[in-house]
């Protein structure tokens, strides 16, 4: 009966409608399956985040804990974490965070009854003894030579392509004497400079903001927001400053602009869910206030950058003080 009928067909019409069914298959299962009704997760728990939002969810946790201790860090967790993965994803964090972020991701260890520590590099464990001989060595490392020479030549060759412009200078942001602001009854209590020059594209300074006695009330620094045109290096049109404080639980931003993102329609609306737009000029106080701080921002300097942009549309550097106060009353309690 298969006979007849593939005869009646034909073997070449029968192979061909095989052939075009399982092509038609892929490509079903690829157009409808990926771009028409692709697979879209929702509800995932924590737990369920990839690695680094993992990490990013763990941090704001331990930020709240950090301001109030009476927070359920079990329920702010969710469910089906394991002690193995919370041990390692802390310790992780641990290993790359600064002093203020160490404190409290062991405070929330501590809660969580687990202990985590600051560790150096883990060491790679001794080559074993095998039976090469030592023709086979040395040729081995003849040719680790030629890739260690070779490789280093390449990496001098390309960091001399990728030099920055004649005159540019690198990035400077560091902690300052406080000094008096005008119209500012007290100095504040902590002051800082970030400097930043073209070339720079991962300009992203941070500043803790801390008591006499080290107590850690918030952060503050600035970043880049938005840059324009293509090519290497960036050519940054606005920059972030914030504040977070720790007792308010929330980030308050700004967005310092050129000339050209401030009045240009597009742009301004792109940023406007960052924060209030700020024209960057010479001498321009920024301020952000939160639940305890106060931090003003000025411009110290700024200098727009040349070439086939718009004018006055990217900086070729900026200088920008920032100075944080604790609000009265928040001083005494």
């Amino acid at each position: 009966m298969v006979g007849l009928i593939i005869e009646l067909i034909g073997r070449k019409t029968l192979i061909g409608f095989g052939v075009g069914l399982l092509v038609g298959l892929l490509l079903g299962w690829i157009f409808l399956g990926w771009l028409v009704f692709p697979v879209k997760w929702t509800n995932a728990a924590p737990v369920d985040l990839h690695p680094g939002y993992r990490e990013l969810y763990l941090d704001l946790v331990a930020r709240a804990y950090a301001a109030d201790r009476n927070l359920d860090v079990q329920r702010l967790l969710g469910e089906r974490w394991s002690t193995a993965q919370l041990q390692e994803t802390l310790q992780t964090m641990v290993n790359k965070a600064g002093p203020a972020e160490v404190k409290r991701l062991q405070d929330l260890a501590q809660a969580l009854n687990l202990q985590v520590s600051p560790t150096g590099a883990v060491q790679p464990p001794p080559p074993k003894k095998g039976g090469v001989s030592p023709l086979l060595q040395i040729c081995l490392l003849s040719l680790l030579f030629i890739l260690v020479v070779g490789g280093g030549g390449y990496l001098f060759l390309l960091r001399r392509g990728r030099a920055r412009p004649a005159g540019a200078q690198p990035s400077i942001s560091a902690t300052v004497q406080p000094t008096a602001w005008a119209g500012e009854a007290e100095k504040p209590m902590a002051q800082f400079v970030a400097t930043y020059t073209l070339g720079d594209d991962y300009f992203d300074p941070s500043f803790s903001i801390e008591t006499e006695t080290g107590e850690f009330l918030g952060e503050c620094g600035i970043g880049i927001s938005e840059a324009i045109g293509v090519g290497d290096p960036k050519k940054v049109t606005a920059f972030e400053v914030w504040l977070f404080d720790k007792n308010d639980i929330r980030t308050v931003t700004k967005v310092l602009m050129s000339d050209h993102a401030y009045n240009d329609e597009g742009l301004r609306t792109k940023l406007a869910p960052k924060g209030e737009p700020v024209l960057a000029q010479p001498g321009q106080t920024i301020d952000l206030e939160t639940a305890t701080l106060r931090v003003r921002a000025r411009v110290l300097e700024m200098q727009y950058g040349t070439g086939n942009l718009p004018p006055n549309s990217f900086f070729e550097r900026l200088v920008v003080e920032l100075a944080a106060w604790q609000k009265e009353g928040e001083a005494a309690a």
